[in-house]
């Protein structure tokens, strides 16, 4: 099977550990990733503000890139969710390229059929199921199945885990007030688990309540799910 990487414009200058841990846990298994350097942003911030128009040209590349991939996986529920829903009604020629491309969690559970990867990460860790995963995806336990036979883990559940943290994007932008409001029930969420580490599917997410975790110096770090289950250690 010839897969590749779509690391997404956040992981890439934010995260490139996470789409360093999708690599090995693939690698692991047997599998060889391909990064094609070509690749740029999927279009969604474009396409979810009104710029429809500006953000063909990013869809056109993404089809253009990957079509000659029989799977295209990307460590973010949110920009898998813009392919496979947004690419069909922007460029015709999107479906094929949309439907071959997955969220780790669905590439690993769904397709190749795996939920032990070999790893160990002797934390207590919770974990946060993002809007797009959780709505749009529809990845259900997916996630949740593949931490649970991580070797070591501790693997507590959140209170309300299908809140929304507040972050939407340009929506903590253009909402502060609830944007911060919805942050702060969901740290008190992830506290009252008494967790070392929360983890997602979306490093935006993860971002938005680690920043308030972190101002609220509760030792609580946040990582990708992807890097837990690359940890081969007692932690990462």
């Amino acid at each position: 099977m010839r897969i590749a990487l779509f690391i997404t414009c956040v992981n890439d200058i934010a995260y490139p550990q996470t789409g360093i841990a999708v690599t090995r846990i693939l690698e692991r298994l047997g599998h060889t990733v391909d990064f094609p350097t070509a690749q740029t942003c999927c279009g969604q911030m474009h396409a979810n503000t009104g710029y429809r128009a500006e953000a063909l040209p990013m869809v056109h590349n993404y089809v253009e890139v990957f079509d000659r991939y029989d799977a295209i996986v990307t460590p973010s529920g949110s920009c898998t969710a813009m392919v496979r829903d947004q690419y069909p009604h922007l460029h015709p020629a999107a479906a094929s390229v949309a439907a071959r491309t997955y969220e780790l969690s669905e590439l690993l559970v769904d397709v190749l059929g795996v939920t032990d990867v070999g790893a160990e990460f002797a934390e207590r860790v919770t974990y946060h199921p993002t809007c797009h995963g959780l709505r749009m995806l529809r990845l259900g336990d997916k996630p949740l199945a593949l931490l649970r036979q991580v070797r070591g883990i501790q693997l507590v559940e959140l209170g309300d885990p299908e809140e929304c943290c507040g972050f939407g994007g340009t929506f903590a932008l253009k909402n502060p007030d609830v944007s911060t409001a919805m942050l702060t029930d969901k740290c008190r969420r992830v506290l009252d688990t008494g967790a070392s580490v929360l983890a997602a599917a979306d490093n935006s997410c993860l971002a938005h309540i680690g920043g308030g975790l972190g101002r609220g110096r509760s030792g609580v770090r946040v990582m990708h799910y992807a890097e837990i289950l690359a940890s081969t250690g007692a932690s990462a």
